[in-house]
């Protein structure tokens, strides 16, 4: 089975220097399982000495399977949206095979919470979906080739009952909205273009993704000021924040550094 190829590391903080001590991958997940699920991503890693990798998490529910030989045996973890810099320190040899729902498409899995519910939260995944055991995490993260973790995690996803949501798929569209449209950059006028009522599309947003649409306009514009930080050798910042919506240069280098942890300059120079 072929990877695909790792073009977008939006949100990774340091891209290079995590790609340069893991084997990063991403795959598709069974097709009828597209409509909820995003991607499949896998990380393998064997490391001289430790690793402290750092993400600006996106607005998704992620399913995982875990193993790391430091910590036990495998195991299965969910988690909601990270609200702050989510930090992992990899240390030896592991494992992670991931699932991430679509921003809204994880309420179908579960549907007697709002998404809210998980929101910050990291748990054992076997407290929402009693399958997830150690066995499951061992038979996922266990073998040596993708195809079969594929395999694993896809039998495991189309077991599962997603109940049909009319809601859950109208969240979906407008957080894909958010995400791709950078014009988006007011919740009130994004509602109305959508014929909702602010208040409307926040309610459907704490039920549905996790998060307010304004946090997610505000992730999303942290997204690509990392992305072009780490891309480009010098980043207009005063035009980067024009294009994205910020009042002026200083409230996107604010907003940088609350998230990131260092100004935009400083992250550009260390890269």
């Amino acid at each position: 089975m072929a990877a695909a190829p790792v073009h977008d590391t939006r949100g990774i903080v340091d891209p290079a220097g995590l790609l340069s001590r893991v084997r990063f991958r991403r795959h598709r997940p069974a097709e009828p399982l597209r409509r909820y699920v995003e991607t499949y991503w896998f990380i393998d890693w064997d490391l001289p000495e430790p690793y402290v990798s750092h993400v600006v998490p996106h607005p998704s529910v992620n399913l995982t399977f875990q193993w790391d030989e430091d910590d036990g045996p495998p195991y299965a973890e969910l988690t909601g949206v990270a609200l702050g810099l989510y930090a992992r320190r990899l240390t030896g040899r592991g494992r992670v095979c991931g699932a991430k729902f679509r921003p809204g498409g994880f309420r179908p899995y579960a549907p007697h919470h709002p998404v809210s519910h998980w929101t910050g939260r990291a748990l054992p995944a076997g407290e929402v979906f009693p399958r997830a055991t150690a066995d499951l995490a061992a038979a996922i993260v266990g073998p040596a080739g993708d195809a079969a973790r594929v395999a694993a995690l896809d039998a495991f996803l189309l077991s599962l009952a997603a109940v049909p949501d009319p809601q859950a798929d109208h969240a979906m569209a407008l957080a894909d909205r958010i995400r791709r449209d950078r014009s988006v950059h007011r919740v009130t006028a994004f509602a109305a273009s959508q014929d909702m009522s602010a208040r409307a599309l926040q309610r459907l947003f704490s039920a549905y993704v996790g998060i307010t649409p304004k946090w997610a306009v505000l992730r999303h514009r942290i997204h690509e000021a990392l992305e072009r930080a780490g891309r480009d050798g010098a980043v207009d910042w005063a035009a980067l924040a024009a294009e994205l919506g910020y009042a002026d240069q200083a409230h996107l280098i604010r907003a940088f550094k609350a998230t990131v942890g260092v100004p935009p300059t400083a992250y550009t120079a260390a890269r």
